[in-house]
């Protein structure tokens, strides 16, 4: 197009940055920006070489005036949230301090699109060019947004297949049963030089510890302030311990030899967020994968026992598990089911103890006037001492009956039944790699695994049940061949060792013995 005579085409120019006019010619405030996303050697050497290079890149022309490197040493570029130097960098633009950034490429100034656009164009606005040397773009050019846009979106997407291949080789590591388990705060294991678990004894007696107690009734609290008295560390080297950290060591499958894999999984490339998988992603329960420091069997236990805690049910009534007495939560009502409570009576100044059915206590609230009696402690405690010392004097023949109980314990080839229901897995399994893409296929099989395991699982919980009966009948055995006469005082310790539970009626007291021995006591 043809310019009018009365027209006077003045030329563009350019300017950087958001110096105000001055007399003299003030040079451009230029800043560099560098990254390396991991921390091995050969990139740590990157890091120092992108620093240097900057640096004397920006010092060697006279027109520029070195603001700072700024640096993120192992930082994913895939969000801006850790990366602290990129963010006080975009705070001194924004402060008037920059006039120019220079970085070496669009993934690593960000692989995120999003992120990349909106600052690029924040920074556009405050009239401050960020130039990358590989894409040789200049934000403050016409055409440098459409290149920049197009270059973002492709290191996005080289991001996401990064971490997609990351995701495709953990699960070949899963599938192959290749555990990888962070053993810096895991208490009992460290790795040795390969790479594998191994078990630190005086550690591992600590675990152990933690389960035997437990199933002796203690609660998470009590365990807690035991090992804080001791002063025994956790994990993480600490002395102040958490009931969250009790329950993850009694509920963590690895001190049986196992390994559950991919308990969590990210659902966000760029966030790097990850959540808890409850069913949206494949899992992997690896048996065996290193040295146990616990019994399965007494795992099990510990399980039904943290179940059984949980969902204290008295006639359909939630109560709260308490182990600060030996006799709580183990002293029923004969009348509703409902568990007996320890109280401290004060009447016209005579101060007593009893225990009261929590349904008569809370008659207001469940509406049950229930008329189960009120038994002072002294009685209770009497009753069970009278109790331990009936099934000593009749050990002539209660000794032949738990024997029984031993015998039928053993009933049963849960062995057998495992290796049948593993049979049946792997099958499942072989035809799920043969399903393909056939998606119905795929959840059939996969519901028909999911069965198969919880069948397993319940074959092992009623081997464990058995077990544990076996335990108890020879602890009792064991109780009263080594007694040699009777006992003369209640004792804590016995009543959580022998003890199952007290059944109070009218007329008497019901002591079950952990045994399954039951012994009346009028009282």
């Amino acid at each position: 197009m043809a310019i009018a005579g009365n027209v006077t085409v003045i030329p563009p120019k350019r300017t950087i940055g958001t110096q105000k006019k001055t007399e003299t010619v003030q040079k451009t405030r230029v800043a560099a920006y560098c990254r390396v996303s991991t921390e091995f050697e050969e990139q740590e050497s990157s890091y120092e070489m992108q620093v240097e290079h900057y640096t004397s890149y920006i010092m060697s022309n006279p027109d520029w005036e070195l603001v700072e490197v700024y640096a993120d040493d192992g930082i994913s570029a895939t969000n801006t949230a850790k990366r602290e130097s990129f963010n006080r960098m975009i705070q001194d633009c924004r402060d008037g301090k920059i006039d120019m950034i220079l970085t070496k490429s669009i993934s690593r100034f960000s692989r995120n699109t999003v992120d990349c656009l909106k600052f690029t164009r924040e920074l556009k606005g405050m009239n401050i060019a960020v130039y990358f040397e590989k894409e040789n773009i200049n934000t403050l050019d016409a055409k440098g947004e459409v290149l920049m846009t197009i270059m973002a979106a492709l290191a996005q997407q080289e991001s996401e297949s990064l971490s997609a291949n990351v995701r495709l080789g953990i699960q070949f590591r899963n599938q192959a049963g290749k555990v990888q388990v962070n053993h810096n705060r895991f208490l009992g294991y460290t790795k040795d030089e390969e790479g594998k678990l191994i078990i630190v004894p005086e550690e591992a007696e600590i675990v152990r510890r933690i389960y035997a107690e437990y199933m002796d009734g203690a609660s998470f609290l009590q365990i807690k302030r035991g090992l804080e008295a001791d002063g025994i560390l956790n994990g993480a080297g600490n002395a102040k311990w958490y009931e969250s950290n009790i329950k993850q060591i009694l509920t963590n499958e690895k001190y049986i030899g196992d390994a559950l894999l991919q308990k969590t999984y990210t659902v966000n490339t760029l966030e790097k967020k990850r959540v808890a998988n409850n069913g949206l992603a494949p899992k992997y329960y690896v048996e065996g994968s290193h040295e146990a420091i616990i019994e399965r069997d007494v795992f099990l236990r510990v399980q039904a026992e943290i179940v059984r805690r949980a969902n204290i049910l008295t006639d359909g009534k939630k109560r709260v598990y308490s182990a600060r007495y030996a006799l709580s939560s183990i002293v029923v009502c004969g009348h509703c089911g409902d568990i007996y409570r320890r109280i401290k009576w004060n009447n016209r100044g005579c101060k007593s103890t009893v225990w009261r059915c929590v349904s008569r206590v809370l008659k207001k609230s469940s509406g049950i006037d229930c008329p189960a009696r009120t038994i002072r402690e002294e009685d209770l405690q009497a009753a069970v001492v009278t109790a331990i010392n009936d099934a000593w004097s009749k050990r002539d023949t209660v000794l032949p009956a738990l024997k029984e109980n031993i015998r039928s314990a053993i009933e049963g080839d849960s062995e057998a039944q495992i290796a049948e229901v593993d049979r049946e897995i792997k099958e499942r399994q072989a035809e799920l790699l043969g399903a393909g893409n056939d998606q119905k296929k795929i959840d059939k099989i996969g519901d028909a695994i999911i069965s198969l395991r919880e069948e397993r699982q319940a074959i092992l919980a009623d081997a464990a049940a058995r077990q544990g009966l076996r335990d108890k009948v020879n602890d009792l055995i064991a109780f009263l061949d080594e007694q040699t006469t009777e006992i003369t005082e209640y004792s804590e310790t016995l009543v959580r060792r022998l003890i199952e539970k007290i059944t109070v009626y009218d007329e008497k007291l019901t002591v079950e013995f952990k045994s399954g021995l039951e012994i009346d006591v009028d009282a």
